[in-house]
């Protein structure tokens, strides 16, 4: 399984790495006793385009089962078009589907910051569930439901999760993602 994201996934100002979510999804994922390794493809400051850039050379270290893609967040900081990135997730996806055999597909929802107003917000907001829709993805509404906004749980920049917001991600993670993972398992 590969996670490809930005530093919310990579595990920015954590000071282990094994504190950030996908570190954390390899634990649950062992405790079920399932043969999965679970990447992190995290890179902090990363928009869509540069998960669009380099999703061929990830694609390509090896079988994926299970492709996971948290990118949108800097787009959003940045105010970039939501179609662009619409257009880059996509394309994400249909490079990931033109494997053999293609990967189970998961994405994670976004918020956009209110202050971009509100036609902006709704239309990043909805980019996500229509995408994972359209592309049969599992679907994690919002990576950081319960964490963002919530001071204790984030580091002093107030946008990246302290360890205990990284456990709650990663809870967040597994609602979805532990159906996939046992599912891919009896195969």
């Amino acid at each position: 399984m590969v996670v490809v994201g930005t530093s919310l996934t990579a595990g920015y100002g954590l000071s282990d790495p094994g504190l950030a979510y996908p570190a954390l999804i390899q634990r649950k994922v062992d405790s079920l006793g399932l043969r999965l390794r679970v990447v992190n493809g995290g890179v902090s400051g990363e928009t869509s385009a540069g998960a669009l850039r380099r999703i061929d050379w990830v694609l390509s270290r090896g079988k994926v089962a299970v492709l996971m893609v948290e990118t949108g967040a800097n787009d959003g900081l940045r105010g970039q078009d939501p179609d662009s990135t619409r257009a880059n997730i996509q394309a994400i996806f249909d490079r990931a589907k033109a494997l053999e055999p293609p990967p189970r597909l998961v994405l994670t929802g976004m918020e956009a910051m209110p202050n971009l107003g509100e036609d902006y917000t709704r239309r990043f907001r909805g980019l996500f569930p229509e995408l994972a829709r359209t592309n049969g993805a599992a679907f994690v509404p919002f990576l950081l439901d319960g964490v963002a906004g919530v001071d204790s749980l984030n580091q002093a920049d107030g946008i990246h999760p302290t360890a205990r917001g990284q456990e709650i991600v990663a809870d967040n993670v597994w609602r979805v993602l532990r159906s996939v993972v046992t599912e891919l398992s009896r195969r």
